[in-house]
């Protein structure tokens, strides 16, 4: 047997091994409040209960995003959404740059889940956060851009990351389409809502959402591997989806069946048990052939 053909059978045996001993890490969702004045839906007269069940995401998934509607960049130039998609897919998030806390805490978790990827931002995949916000200014996208970058530790190429904002009428397609809503408590002029972000195909079209400020980075490249259609990841990571399936009430990846994974690295193992077996009487055998013939 060939030194190749030793190494990626053992390599095997090792994965389905690891899959056995995986457990899913757990979501979080939760809401969170800001400091800009709201761009819609006033909620003066809704207590905190309300409030609370008034926000959320609506999973749109297959959903297409409003491509055609106006943004604006970092430098301040009115472009399309659809300038960000068509080439890879999508991380896409939904925050507002004055945000005291929550929102800087998605963009950080954003940021460390792709930090420890193989795959990158600007060759793999883009990340567009939106700004609901329509007071927010690009000089404000650039600030959360920069801190977002010094989360995730690479200067070199930031070509992947775009902050934008918009207008009333922008913002109301695009959260719209991704069933995002949030509110303003009135006493306060705060916003309320959903922590979380999305992933879409490079044709705009929604494909999973993950929930909370914390991302599991298992989670964020099965979704990237999934929304790509299989164009980028590893064959271990196409492995991986046939063993995960996401869970869209929890908004993560969970294993599909712990026993038949386990008894798969078993069945494995014990076939490399097997070959091992016969390719050592095999070469017993060729060898005493060999020494045969050479007497």
């Amino acid at each position: 047997m060939s030194r190749s053909r030793y190494r990626c059978l053992v390599a095997l045996a090792a994965t389905l091994a690891a899959f056995a001993a995986v457990r899913p890490s757990h979501a979080q969702f939760m809401t969170g409040n800001g400091l800009a004045p709201a761009t819609e839906n006033p909620a003066d007269a809704l207590d905190a209960k309300a409030i609370i069940d008034a926000v959320g995401f609506d999973q749109r998934l297959g959903e297409a995003l409003p491509l055609d509607v106006a943004v604006v960049d970092e430098a301040g130039q009115v472009r399309r959404l659809g300038d960000f998609f068509g080439d890879r897919p999508v991380v896409f998030g939904l925050v507002y740059y004055r945000c005291p806390m929550l929102c800087s805490l998605i963009e950080r978790g954003t940021a460390m889940a792709a930090k420890p990827l193989d795959l990158a931002p600007g060759r793999d995949f883009d990340v567009v956060f939106v700004s609901f916000d329509a007071t927010d200014t690009p000089e404000l996208a650039v600030e959360a851009r920069r801190r977002t970058l010094a989360a995730y530790g690479d200067s070199e190429d930031a070509t992947g990351w775009h902050f934008l904002t918009a207008g009333e009428e922008s913002i109301r397609a695009i959260t719209g389409a991704a069933g995002f809503r949030f509110v303003r408590e009135g006493a306060t002029g705060q916003f309320a809502h959903a922590a979380g972000i999305m992933v879409a195909t490079p044709a705009g079209r929604l494909s999973r959402y993950l929930y909370g400020a914390e991302y599991a980075p298992r989670d964020l490249k099965l979704a990237l591997v999934e929304s790509s259609a299989g164009k980028i990841g590893s064959p271990v990571d196409k492995l991986l989806l046939y063993c995960f399936r996401y869970d869209a009430g929890l908004g993560r990846y969970t294993a599909v069946s712990m026993l038949a994974l386990r008894i798969a690295g078993v069945a494995t193992l014990l076939a490399l048990a097997l070959y091992f077996f016969i390719a050592q009487r095999r070469g017993r055998r060729h060898r005493r052939l060999a020494a045969g013939g050479a007497v």
